[in-house]
């Protein structure tokens, strides 16, 4: 015998099944596709899906770029910018070669590496610019405009600011490296100024200036000038111990390293040096301080707490400015009538090597 549902049970549930149904759907939609058991091959995506995953964005990509100029690199690079050839050398100080030729504009001088190491600011004299260096693609980048003949270029111990002194105007331009644009400038005192250096606590920025035979002291925080100390003739290269106490500034005409209290001004101490002292560097322990002799082709060492030259070292021709490898154990010394950068090893207070540069290099920066 056939059963027959009354005809309001059947409509009754129908109209169940109708409303249940939306969310049914939605459920098995949501549902994720069974796991594969360990083990089994996973299914493969489709080409598209691939390439979409593995495409890396644009700061990925300039970081793989500034890795393939290390890569090679076991150790911080050194920066050398050659004036006379418009290029800059980079060298592995790890295996002290040459692993890269960069441009560096028509002129490149003062030099300052990035703290991420993606840009190098150089100073282009003749263009009164500062020259962007882009070093993942190699390539120089944007120009910053500052002023008549710019020479010296420092970064800030915090990496923001880079700074450049412009012999032409007596002044000191100031870019952000945030946005790689002139920030503002310092008016200094004293005529030509050649190198602008920050004491290592960033609070101090002291200018030679070549030609008003001083050092202008700028108070980084308040942009102003707050004092000017007399050196000897034609002041230079500017070096601070490690805590920002002291500074030591070569004077090239005067043959004589001055050495300045950071916080009174004060002259403390007049340092013999060879002829025509010029670039400093100083050891990340603060007990030396190197002094290249442009006119002897040699460096001298100058003990910080006699004060007194305790050692020289013969290097190239003409030796210029230069820079330490962050431990301190190796000195860069450009020398510019030789061509080359003399390696010193600074505890046996011996010259290793020299290597070949471009022409005329001018001094070195390390990263």
């Amino acid at each position: 015998m056939t059963m027959r549902l009354p005809p309001f049970l059947i409509a009754a549930t129908l109209a169940v099944v109708l409303t249940l149904l939306p969310y049914v759907t939605s459920a098995v939609a949501q549902t994720p596709a069974p796991t594969a058991a360990r083990g089994a091959p996973a299914a493969a995506a489709s080409p598209a899906a691939a390439s979409t995953a593995a495409a890396p964005g644009p700061a990925a990509q300039a970081g793989a770029k500034r890795a393939a100029l290390t890569s090679g690199a076991s150790g911080p690079l050194a920066y050398v910018p050659n004036e006379g050839a418009g290029t800059i050398s980079v060298i592995d100080t790890a295996s002290d070669q040459v692993i890269a030729e960069l441009p560096g504009g028509s002129k490149p001088r003062g030099l300052a590496v990035g703290r991420d190491r993606r840009w190098l600011y150089v100073s282009d004299q003749p263009q009164s610019r500062l020259q962007l260096v882009e070093l993942g693609t190699r390539r120089l980048g944007a120009t910053i405009a500052l002023g008549e003949s710019p020479e010296g270029v420092s970064i800030s111990p915090d990496g923001r600011w880079v700074v450049a002194a412009l012999e032409g105007k007596n002044e000191i331009a100031v870019t952000d490296t945030r946005t790689n644009a002139l920030a503002f400038s310092i008016k200094v005192h004293g005529k030509n100024p050649e190198h602008a250096v920050f004491s290592p606590n960033g609070r101090l920025l002291f200018v030679s200036a070549e030609e008003g035979d001083a050092v202008d002291i700028i108070d980084f925080t308040s942009r102003k000038q707050v004092a000017q100390v007399a050196v000897g003739a034609r002041p230079r290269g500017i070096g601070f111990l490690p805590d920002s106490s002291r500074a030591y500034v070569a004077t090239e005409n005067a043959n004589e390293v001055f050495v300045i209290d950071t916080t009174s001004f004060a002259v403390l101490a007049r340092v013999k040096a060879g002829l025509r002292a010029n670039g400093i560097a100083v050891h990340p322990d603060g007990r030396e301080v190197y002094v290249s002799n442009g006119g002897d082709a040699n460096v001298s060492v100058i003990d910080t707490g006699s004060n007194q030259v305790v050692a020289t070292i013969p290097v190239g021709q003409r030796p210029w400015n230069m820079a330490l490898t962050p431990d301190g154990k190796k000195l860069y010394v450009a020398n510019g009538r030789s061509n080359n950068v003399s390696v010193i090893d600074t505890a046996s207070r011996t010259k290793l090597r020299d290597i070949a540069v471009g022409k005329l290099p001018w001094g070195v920066a390390i990263r």
